[in-house]
This record gives C-alpha cells, sequence and structure tokens, in this order.
C-alpha cells in the first residue's frame, strides 16, 4: 500500500450524535475500517438520520464561500467585489493555480461522496425491533422503513450534486462507487471519459427520482430543503445541458473557434427539462422580486439550501452608508443588458435612453441592483461624486452600483433588529425553461416550444414575447441573454460562458461602472466607464486538480494548461 496516497479521514460522532469532520484533506475521505463506530452509528435509526443531515451540509454554499462573503457573481463580467482583499479576486486577476485556488472544493465534496457510499453501504442495517416488534406500533415501524427507502435516495441525490459540482470544475473526476479500502493502492486508478462520469451521475440521478416523491412525505416544513423526486430530475437537467455544451462535448479542447454540437446530447438534455415541467408540480411566481425573499416554500422553488436568521450577509453588501461593507457591486456589462419594457435593447447612443438609463428597464433590474436615486430603507442610494454610498468612502462600490437581489430590507446593521433567514435556489422553475428552451434550440431549432417557455419568464417581468421568424443564432443570443438577467446572482453566469466557450470575450473582458456628474441643479448624467480589467486564459476554462492529488494519481496529467 502507498502510505502517502491519501489521509486517513474518519467520522468520530460526538456527545450528542454530533457528527465531526476530522481531516478532510484528499481524494476522498477514507473512513476507518472500525465495526464500533459503523454499528453505533447505522445500528441507530436516529443517528443514520443525524449523518445523511451532515451529508446535506455539505452542499453548496450560495450566499458566504468566498472571503468577505463574496458572491462568485464578483468572478463574472456581472460584478465587481468592493474588498480588495477577498480571495474572489483571485479569479479576477489571474492569480489562482493548482497550489492556491479559491474554489477548491476538491476535499468537500469527495468527502460528501464518501458519506453519501458509506450511507448506502450499511442503512440496511437499521435496528427498527423496538417498533418492528410491537404490534401497536405497526405504523410506525411502516413509516421507519420507507424513511429509509427515502434516505437512501437522498444519498444517491447528494452524491450525484457533489459529483456534478466536482466534474464542472476539474472535468472526469474519479468515479467512486464505494467507500475505499484503507489497505488498497488507488494511485493507478485511471481517469475516466467525460461519458463515463456524465452517465455515472446520471444514473444517479434516475436512482433518486425512481423513490423519491414530488414532496417530504414526512413533514412539509422539510419541503424545498430535502431532495425530491423534482430535485433529481432537474439536477439530472442541468447536468446533462452542461453536458451537451461546446466545452464538454470534447475535453480538452479549450480553443474557443471549436464549439462541437452533437444532437444526440441536446435532444436528451432537451427531454430531461421537460421531465421536470411534465411533474405539474412547480409553477413560476406571480413577480420575480418575491423569489429572494425568505418564503422557501414559493412554488418556483425545486431545491433551495435555507439560512437561518442573521444579518451577516446584509452586513457584507449593504450600501457603506447603510453599515455595511459594500460588497458585490453589479457591473454596467449586467445593467446594459437589460432591455428596454418595449423588448429593444438599452443603448448609450440613444440621447433619449442615456438621459435616464433606469426608466422603463426590464423589472429584474430594480429585483436586482441598487442604483443612484433609489429608495432603499427610506432614504435614497447615493452614488454620485460627493454622495454617501460613492468613493472616497472605504469600500464604497467601484461601479455605481449595489447588490439588492437577496438582501433582507428590513436588517438594521447597527442593532441586529429585522434579521430574517435566507433561501438560496439551488433549481427553480425558470431554469428549467431555460434549460428546455437552449437544448430544443440547439437540435430542433423551428420547434415552437422555445418561444412558449422564454415567454413564460418574459411575460412575468413585463416583457413583449420573443420576436417571431428568429435564426437560430438569433434565438441562441437571446436564450443566453435570458439566462444571464433571469439567474443573476445565483451562480450560473460563471459556468454558462465557460461551457459556451465564450469566457475570453466575457469573464476576459473590461468590467464597466458608471460615471455620474451632478450639475449645478441637482440633475445627474450618466456614462459608462471601465473599472476593473480582467484575465482569462484558455487553461481556466477548467479548475487545475490540486497538485497534491496530481503527484499521487500515476496516470493523470493535469488539465491542460496548468
Amino acid at each position: 500500500m502507498n502510505t502517502k496516497f491519501f489521509r486517513y479521514v474518519f467520522v468520530s460522532m460526538a456527545v450528542g450524535s454530533a457528527f465531526t469532520l476530522c481531516s478532510c484533506n484528499d481524494f476522498l475521505d477514507r473512513e476507518e475500517d472500525s465495526f464500533i463506530d459503523k454499528t453505533a452509528t447505522f445500528d441507530s435509526y436516529n443517528r443514520t438520520k443525524q449523518y445523511l443531515t451532515y451529508a446535506y451540509s455539505l452542499l453548496p454554499e450560495g450566499l458566504n464561500r468566498f472571503s468577505g462573503d463574496a458572491l462568485l457573481g464578483a468572478a463574472t463580467d456581472d460584478a465587481c467585489f468592493a474588498i480588495e482583499s477577498s480571495n474572489i479576486q483571485q479569479f479576477n486577476n489571474g492569480s489562482w493555480n493548482a497550489l492556491s485556488n479559491p474554489d477548491n472544493v476538491w476535499d468537500r465534496y469527495f468527502a460528501g461522496i464518501a458519506k453519501c457510499c458509506t450511507l448506502l453501504e450499511n442503512s440496511n442495517h437499521i435496528n427498527l425491533d423496538i417498533s418492528r416488534l410491537d404490534p401497536a406500533k405497526r405504523v410506525e415501524y411502516e413509516n421507519n422503513l420507507k424513511d429509509i427507502r427515502m434516505w437512501r435516495a437522498e444519498a444517491h441525490f447528494l452524491r450525484a450534486y457533489f459529483n456534478f459540482e466536482l466534474l464542472k470544475r476539474y472535468g472526469p473526476i474519479p468515479i467512486i462507487k464505494s467507500t475505499l479500502d484503507i489497505n488498497k493502492d488507488y494511485s493507478d486508478t485511471p481517469r475516466p471519459t467525460m461519458k463515463e462520469v456524465v452517465e455515472f451521475i446520471a444514473n444517479d440521478c434516475d436512482m433518486a427520482a425512481d423513490s423519491l416523491e414530488l414532496t417530504p412525505w414526512r413533514n412539509m416544513n422539510d419541503a424545498f430543503g430535502r431532495a425530491t423526486k423534482g430535485a433529481a430530475l432537474a439536477l439530472k437537467s442541468r447536468l446533462l445541458l452542461y453536458a451537451a455544451s461546446p466545452l464538454y462535448v470534447n475535453f480538452g479542447d479549450i480553443d474557443e473557434a471549436n464549439k462541437p454540437s452533437d444532437a444526440t446530447l441536446w435532444k436528451a438534455a432537451a427531454d430531461a427539462a421537460k421531465a421536470v415541467i411534465d411533474l405539474n408540480q412547480y409553477a413560476l411566481a406571480p413577480a420575480y422580486d418575491d423569489l429572494f425573499k425568505n418564503d422557501f416554500q414559493n412554488k418556483e422553488y425545486i431545491f433551495v439550501r435555507r439560512y437561518p436568521s442573521n444579518s451577516d450577509f446584509e452586513k457584507s453588501n449593504f450600501p457603506v452608508s447603510y453599515g455595511g461593507k459594500g460588497g458585490t457591486n453589479p457591473s454596467q456589462n449586467l445593467i446594459d443588458d437589460y432591455e428596454m419594457l418595449d423588448g429593444t435593447a438599452f443603448d448609450w447612443s440613444d440621447p433619449i435612453k442615456a438621459a435616464h438609463p433606469f426608466e422603463n428597464r426590464d423589472e429584474r433590474l430594480l429585483a436586482t441592483v441598487l442604483m443612484n436615486g433609489v429608495l432603499f430603507k427610506g432614504k435614497r442610494i447615493a452614488t454620485y461624486p460627493g454622495g454617501a454610498d460613492a468613493m472616497p468612502n472605504p469600500n464604497a462600490t467601484k461601479t455605481g452600483y449595489y447588490l439588492r437581489k437577496f438582501l433582507n430590507e428590513n436588517v438594521n446593521i447597527q442593532t441586529g433588529g429585522g434579521s430574517d433567514g435566507h433561501v438560496v435556489p439551488l433549481f427553480r422553475l425558470a431554469e428549467i425553461y431555460l434549460n428546455y428552451a437552449e437544448a430544443l434550440n440547439e437540435y430542433d431549432p423551428t420547434n415552437p416550444d422555445i418561444a412558449v417557455y422564454l415567454n413564460k419568464i418574459r411575460e412575468r417581468v413585463s416583457l413583449p414575447d420573443v420576436p417571431s421568424g428568429l435564426t437560430q443564432e438569433q434565438m441562441r443570443t437571446l436564450i443566453h441573454h435570458e439566462r444571464r438577467v433571469e439567474l443573476a446572482f445565483e451562480e450560473h453566469r460563471f459556468w454558462d460562458v465557460r461551457r459556451w466557450k465564450v469566457a475570453s470575450s466575457t469573464l476576459g473582458a473590461p468590467v464597466k461602472g458608471v460615471k455620474i456628474t451632478q450639475d449645478d441643479a441637482g440633475n445627474f448624467t450618466y456614462s459608462p466607464v471601465q473599472v476593473e480589467q480582467r484575465v482569462f486564459q484558455p487553461k481556466m476554462y477548467w479548475y487545475p486538480i490540486p497538485q497534491s492529488e496530481v503527484l499521487k494519481l500515476h496516470h493523470w496529467e493535469q488539465n491542460k494548461g496548468w
């Protein structure tokens, strides 16, 4: 055995049956082969439930994964981040590598995979004798058996989720179907193909969907926070959409001039999205801005991550005159992409539009961004020169804008009063509509469903229907646009421009803000200005595999360019 190949990691059970990850530093969290530990955990109904809950805790953090509570959107052309010391800036200046990656989740998600494998291997041994042997508890016994079936299906879903999160960052990763034997040398593990990994994840999604129900059957308070049939199918939809995209079709080809397409893959992606739609379980929220309040039972949600009541996100992202730290600053690049209410594009060369750049715009703009003059918490945002929310105040916005999406406006930063929870959608119906439209357009561009489902999203925000007679390329551009504005700051842009192979012209483009000028009468004029240069090199389409792992996996080469 190569004793240096992996560090041994195990889960210990602390007082109160809390599970603590003792170490999480390598390719896979390999548990000590301890009969006592596994028996103590999986002999117990309650401890097995807690073990699964711990696995859920390893799902993606949507609001605070980077220092300073930076959002991943600040590493795209959608935003800057006010705090220069945040590690999110490594993406923007190109200083990240195989030894220093601000989003290195290799260990976290392989630990999650290990938890799922361990639960699947041991959860059939739970001792239910207390209810099984008591005729008066027959219903409880049957319910417990069903719980275990659901837990196993949830473990398949979580394993698929963790694998997908690894796949979209690093490309094909080791396929782990069971816990690793502590006495075996895994250094000769071959690298699987993209197709093999996608098929393995899709199979886990199918296994989860086959057993899970449309809603959590035990407790509706668990709804949207626990895996359901819809969540499993939504994950499969996203997986197959990515797998059909140019970057994935020919893994390793990072030449933006090459954008391969396979109609079979696109059809599979369309079918997967339609399977979610056909559940008839979800509905678009009546108002876009209702989605980002603490309403975890919103019918548009398919699967969410919920956060307890606190004001940390507001402290990081409120404008500086409101006690915040500036946080994520939406870019002019993004704001220019929001259409006028008549469906025409915003254009700085149009003097009427340029004179009033925030009027008569797509409703999603005001729900996403705080701009100069907007009323917020009873006063006006002031990002004009000399304004309370403008430079040179510490951490003031670089772009002239602050984030509104996900903020709880009722929070009092100073006292903590009005704090509420946060809900971050990991899957919602609008994304599935967009997945379906995109996949259809790539293999069946005359299909009327493309416009039908795009129009559902546009009608919610009072935009006119998609124009008729668009070419496939024009429709592709429109779909890309809709994904950007509909899903802004929900961790899609960073991955979308990669899978489309357009990152050099997006992530590598200068980030713009707005220059505001105030005349003697107090009137404002606006013009775009560059605020930050960005770095994107073709190798950045995929993350580098952590160097410590490349040294151990003898048959693996580092991802191209790193």
